[in-house]
């Protein structure tokens, strides 16, 4: 299997830069106060963060798509949680899945399941790291 797109990034630390290859993203990057940082720049959770939320939010969108569904105005809010375990670091994912009001319920539920296992971000890191799933 051959990927169909590889997005490339370099990064020189939790203190430096991040730039992509295309040089589309080019982020200070800056370990948050709560690590004993500055706080001036992003942080390698907040750019999971994004990237979780806005590639299951397009799961979702292609989900409902396909069950002729409209979540047009649905919205993902991805929480990373950096945890320490033993003498290492992990990671924990809160996604809250804002839907509109005819899909609470039931039916909502079952498409938040169903992007989540379409979702290249969930299949990565399932089995590997906490995922909670809330729909509101």
């Amino acid at each position: 299997m051959s990927a169909i797109y590889t997005a490339i990034a370099t990064a020189s630390g939790r203190d430096g830069r991040a730039v992509s290859s295309d040089k589309r993203l080019d982020v200070t990057l800056a370990a948050p106060t709560e690590l004993g940082g500055s706080g001036e720049g992003t942080n390698p959770e907040q750019l999971f963060a994004a990237g979780y939320a806005a590639c299951f939010a397009s799961a979702l969108q292609l989900v409902a798509r396909r069950a002729e569904t409209d979540v047009s105005d649905a919205s993902v809010t991805a929480e990373v949680g950096l945890i320490s375990k033993d003498a290492a670091f992990g990671l924990e994912v809160t996604l809250r899945v804002e839907l509109p009001d005819h899909l609470h319920g039931e039916s909502g539920t079952a498409l938040v399941e169903a992007a989540h296992q379409v979702c290249p971000y969930s299949n990565a890191t399932r089995g590997n790291i906490p995922v909670n799933l809330v729909v509101e």
